[in-house]
């Protein structure tokens, strides 16, 4: 290899650099959570305001955490508890889960998406 090909190699690895900070620093943060169980909607809870909240169903008990616009699981009646050692979601798309009772946590944005296109 000569020297302009380490050139090559660094100027690729430089715009690889810039696209992920790019990436990571407009991600959408979302603006509340939706909870689901077994697959009905329960509640939307706003990301702004920090709250404990207790999710109380037939399968079982969550307790959701809303801090700092992140939303976490901190207790469950699961025996596996997966969902409490699930890391805190902000970002729209992001979800926590809780198989044993059902439960999905999902961050959504309040603002209506338009559709792309028409299909017939």
């Amino acid at each position: 290899m000569k020297k302009n090909d380490f050139k090559l190699i660094g100027i690729f690895l430089l715009i690889g650099i810039i696209c992920a900070i790019i990436v990571s620093t407009i991600s959408h943060k979302g603006a509340s959570v939706s909870v689901t169980i077994a697959g009905e909607e329960y509640h939307t809870y706003s990301l702004s305001e920090d709250a404990t909240i207790d999710i109380i169903s037939d399968l079982g008990t969550n307790q959701l955490v809303i801090k700092n616009h992140k939303a976490s699981v901190k207790d469950a009646t699961c025996p596996d508890k997966l969902c409490v050692h699930q890391k805190a979601i902000s970002k729209t798309g992001e979800t926590i889960v809780c198989l044993p009772n059902k439960m999905v946590v999902t961050v959504i944005n309040s603002e209506k998406n338009e559709l792309d296109a028409v299909t017939q």
